[in-house]
């Protein structure tokens, strides 16, 4: 029997970062391992042993990788080559950035992370296209006081997760409305570092908890009665998939990243950077806590239709069929 292909996939982002990038990664090493030989590496030159015995590469992200989609493209024509876009990618770096128009170009498949996805690319590139929805593990839904509403946003301190809007909430709110806005996400952008920490001063009801480890992350998901997530722009958020599949509705900003997650019908949004509209939506929220039919209870129930599709068994259906149609050289089985 001759062996599986051996596929090395290029993350720029790996354990240390704890970010969607190296979620992503990890998770397709897995789904892929019994299909595929993977090799997870930052980059690829083709100047190892190593880089030269792979049969195909699968990449993340336009830009950050383009060195390595360019090397794979010069020494391997021919070659299998697929790129995963991020929110980055397709919202700002395909517009303006050379290095990741070129990768666009090289790249013989195109892996979206949502259904809005296509639509930003170029209409001569779409049929390479394909949409593959990210998946994570379904989590009880725990018990939520009934005394305040909760909500959390998750999400590095950094402009294109639009941490901003959350601050300006907060100081739009009352202490004693009872609504609690607690933030996780590392400080990586210095002058947000200390807007966190002055509205934190400032309103008793926000608290910025820094970078947790996912499993934590988790459980504040599944404790929170919304998630909030003000993204300016987004390829195809893990916290959103993470909350539905916890029980727990989201509050997002309509910004094509997010339609594509939870649908264009979903109630639950706000325009980007509206921090008065976030409000208005959390305080509905919390007005409607207990009515079976009110806000809250129509959101959980919009999030639990759309989970199905975050499934783990649908997300690798989905990676397994965008590489198949690719010219992978002869093995026992890829599917």
């Amino acid at each position: 029997m001759k062996p599986l292909p051996l596929l090395c996939l290029v993350t720029p982002a790996l354990a240390d970062a704890n970010n969607g990038n190296w979620q992503t990664a990890r998770r397709w090493a897995r789904m892929l391992s019994g299909h595929y030989r993977v090799r997870l590496v930052q980059s690829w030159s083709g100047h190892s042993p190593e880089d030269l015995a792979d049969d195909g590469l699968l990449a993340l992200h336009a830009r950050r990788s383009a060195d390595s989609v360019a090397a794979w493209a010069a020494q391997c024509p021919g070659k299998p080559l697929a790129l995963a876009l991020t929110g980055t990618d397709l919202y700002r770096d395909i517009q303006t950035d050379g290095s990741a128009q070129r990768s666009l170009q090289l790249a013989q498949r195109l892996i979206v992370l949502q259904d809005q996805g296509p639509l930003a690319l170029p209409a001569g590139l779409r049929d390479r296209c394909r949409v593959v929805l990210q998946s994570s593990t379904r989590r009880q839904t725990l018990d939520k006081s009934e005394l305040h509403l909760r909500a959390v946003m998750v999400g590095h301190l950094r402009e294109e997760k639009s941490p901003q809007t959350l601050f300006d909430a907060a100081r739009l709110l009352r202490a004693d409305e009872g609504i609690l806005l607690d933030h996780i996400g590392r400080a990586l952008d210095p002058v947000l570092d200390q807007a966190a920490r002055a509205t934190m001063a400032d309103c008793p009801h926000y608290r910025w908890l820094g970078g947790l480890a996912h499993g934590a992350t988790r459980q504040r998901i599944q404790r929170a009665h919304v998630l909030v997530h003000p993204s300016r722009m987004e390829g195809g958020a893990h916290v959103i998939m993470e909350a539905a599949l916890s029980g727990t509705p989201v509050l997002a900003s309509r910004v094509a990243g997010n339609l594509g997650m939870l649908g264009g019908d979903y109630a639950g949004y706000f325009e980007a950077g509206d921090a008065a509209g976030l409000v208005r939506l959390l305080r509905a929220c919390r007005k409607d806590m207990a009515k079976p039919r009110g806000l809250l209870a129509r959101l959980q129930s919009q999030c639990e239709a759309r989970a199905a599709l975050f499934e783990p068994a649908a997300e690798k259906a989905a990676l397994l069929q965008a590489l198949s149609g690719l010219s992978w050289p002869p093995a026992s089985s890829l599917l």
